[in-house]
């Protein structure tokens, strides 16, 4: 068949991320004021660091960029405070108390914990990633990043990335951890509400490390491969293992995530099964609509072997059939692409089923004008 409109089971909601539509509208900011949609590529923006903000330093440092030509030269506190109500619209009050505890709870734990394996938690790129990664990011050229990177499935990426010695050392860095929180009694949070085990990385002080991680290796990729979606303004994550085998999670239900970008890197150990499945990409309105047969594909994990994809590429993890396998997830997020995907209606460059609606549209009206023209040539003859 030429496409498999049977092929997509509903994807999970409330889930491993899923970005479901929003209950009450955002408010509206006003139109003079609102982020530009390409970055003023000559500001230089300034250093957020020495500030209690509710957010990431680093995050308004990257939409400074963005910022109306007019607020470029403000002071930083008129500048704080405008990016600052527009990344509120995105956690609630509700979830800005939440997120205060959350971030008791992290430091509760960082002050206890005591690492096994120190030398993960302080970015060393010739220890972490193999030489033929290492290269094509260091010569940061199109032309070197693409001669690495395999795209067997459409918006599917797969790569060598990280050396063996690194997926020993932070698998045995989640072991410890797990070990300390089984023996403190420590109740932890979970990667997402979709997975039973596992563990942020981010809880227990590996968050600088993988902001680096993001910063300096996945955004030069994604710059290059997802720039319609935040690629290139990739400005947050969430950093998280999973666990599967018989004595873990078995598999994942069919899902999107709560990201722009996704990386995913299987660690090891031993294992049978456990093969991602992708169904294409989809916006919110069409997110449970059916698979055309190319977007269909299996892969199959390595350890050391990353696969990067869009947090709205539709996907699950079958069934880890015998083994333990552990896989390392960093989602990273755009705050600017979420602002602007408010005032986007047209998704037709990422969506699969927007571009399919939109060829459909377009085959039907050139069919249209050429029906007219050949009958006004009819009536022009007769």
């Amino acid at each position: 068949m030429s496409g498999d409109r049977r092929g997509s089971p509903p994807v999970t909601g409330g889930g491993n991320g899923v970005v479901e539509p929003e209950k009450k509208p955002a408010p509206v900011i006003v139109p003079s004021q609102r982020l530009r949609l390409h970055a003023n590529k000559d500001h230089m923006p300034e250093s957020y660091e020495d500030l209690q903000l509710d957010f990431c330093p680093s995050i308004f440092s990257s939409l400074e960029k963005y910022l109306p030509p007019n607020m470029l030269h403000d002071s930083r506190e008129e500048k704080v405070k405008f990016m600052r109500d527009i990344l509120l619209k995105y956690l609630p009050h509700g979830e800005r108390t939440r997120a205060q505890k959350h971030r008791e709870y992290r430091q509760k734990i960082i002050s206890h914990y005591k690492p096994l394996k120190r030398e993960l938690y302080t970015m060393h790129p010739v220890a972490f990633f193999v030489p033929s990664f290492m290269k094509a990011i260091n010569d940061n050229t199109e032309d070197s990043l693409r001669s690495i990177i395999s795209e067997p499935s459409p918006g599917v990426l797969t790569f060598e990335m990280l050396q063996p010695r690194f997926c020993e050392l932070l698998v045995a860095e989640v072991e410890n951890f797990e070990a300390w929180v089984n023996d403190t009694k420590f109740r932890i949070m979970r990667p997402n509400t979709m997975n039973k085990y596992g563990a942020v990385l981010d809880d227990f002080g590996l968050e600088t490390m993988l902001d680096k991680l993001m910063d300096g290796f996945i955004r030069p990729i994604s710059k290059v491969f997802f720039p319609d979606v935040g690629g290139a303004t990739l400005d947050s994550h969430h950093g998280f293992v999973v666990e599967y085998g018989k004595d873990w999670d078995v598999d994942l239900g069919f899902h999107v995530d709560d990201s722009e970008v996704t990386l995913n890197v299987c660690l090891g150990k031993q294992f049978s099964g456990g093969e991602l499945f992708f169904r294409g990409t989809r916006c919110d309105k069409h997110v449970n609509t059916g698979s055309q047969a190319e977007e269909i594909f299996d892969f199959s994990h390595i350890p050391g072997r990353a696969v990067l994809h869009l947090g709205r590429h539709r996907h699950g993890a079958r069934a880890t059939t015998s083994g333990h396998r552990i896989n390392l997830l960093l989602w990273c997020r755009s705050s600017v692409f979420r602002e602007m995907k408010k005032y986007q209606k047209d998704f037709s460059n990422w969506c699969g089923e927007c571009s399919r609606e939109k060829k459909e549209r377009q085959r039907t009206s050139i069919a249209a004008t050429k029906s007219e023209l050949l009958r006004k040539d009819g009536e022009s003859v007769a």
